[in-house]
């Protein structure tokens, strides 16, 4: 039987049903100049080690739409892919990676409905090749903020960090973050050795203290509790975002409070609070 085309592109990046379809259909053409500009932009970044994304005004015309995003980050991912096994890295660990392009379609039409990525920003940090998923959690490997700047940054005893994401699809337990944080360890000073990293950073609103202190038994106060917490900035909506995968701050009256997570991040709002994100290091 004759395979799909671009059927290996899609199992690589867990792109399935409706968003197959509609990926397909961006392939199917020749790339259009905006879509050759992303490609270079993001070739520039490959193996660089970036701490941030691309932004939304780095291709022209300005803001150039989703689909030009979406369609880039499908043809530079087989790059991105040679590029993990030329380090040595193993296909499986590439393809965990990679998947989170397939998950992201798949919160976005979770969330508007409709094919798209208004996530496709995040995304460019994993075509860079510095971002790995390895077991429960993504770890971005960064040089280290040197100083204590006008925003608070907090200068680490490190030349390099490893930013810790968390990937919606699963559980906090400490049995997982455990066997992820172990893997990492052994990962990176392989791959990476002269780019030893002996601190991860988080910067989530899972580490607001509030939400320790309200469910103190929960995974994600265990998780929170391993970091030293930094500082704290005000983030209005992640907690709701993140919880519900609703933007904005309108219409919570019509978001489920079933679980006691979804009551204590809608109450605190309802009591005139403000969700804010923790900045947080641990001594790897």
């Amino acid at each position: 039987m004759t395979q799909a085309p671009h059927a290996e592109l899609f199992e690589l990046l867990d792109i399935t049903g409706e968003d197959a379809m509609e990926c397909a259909a961006l392939l199917d053409g020749n790339p259009s100049g905006n879509v050759l500009e992303a490609l270079e932009l993001l070739q520039q970044r490959l193996g660089t080690f970036p701490a941030d994304s691309i932004s939304a005004d780095a291709v022209s015309p300005r803001q150039p739409g989703e689909s030009v995003w979406v369609e880039a980050l499908l043809r530079f991912a087989p790059r991105v892919h040679s590029y993990h096994l030329e380090l040595g890295i193993s296909a499986d660990v590439s393809a965990a990676t990679l998947a989170d392009v397939g998950l992201q379609l798949r919160i976005n039409r979770r969330v508007h409905g409709r094919f798209g990525l208004d996530t496709w920003g995040w995304l460019t940090l994993h075509m860079a090749g510095n971002l790995f998923r390895l077991g429960r959690l993504q770890f971005h490997l960064i040089r280290s903020p040197r100083d204590d700047g006008p925003e608070g940054n907090v200068a680490y005893a490190s030349d390099w960090v490893l930013g810790i994401h968390i990937p919606e699809d699963g559980g906090l337990s400490p049995a997982l973050v455990d066997a992820s944080f172990d893997e990492a360890r052994s990962f990176f000073p392989h791959y990476f050795p002269d780019k030893p990293a002996t601190v991860a950073t988080c910067e989530s609103w899972m580490l607001d203290p509030y939400l320790v202190k309200r469910l103190p038994n929960s995974n994600i106060a265990s998780f929170a509790r391993r970091f030293t917490l930094d500082r704290c900035t005000d983030a209005p909506t992640d907690a709701v975002y993140f919880t519900f995968r609703h933007r904005g701050l309108e219409g919570l009256d019509r978001l489920p409070r079933e679980t006691s997570l979804q009551r204590v991040v809608l109450e605190r709002i309802d009591d005139g609070g403000t969700w804010q994100l923790g900045h947080g290091h641990l001594a790897l």
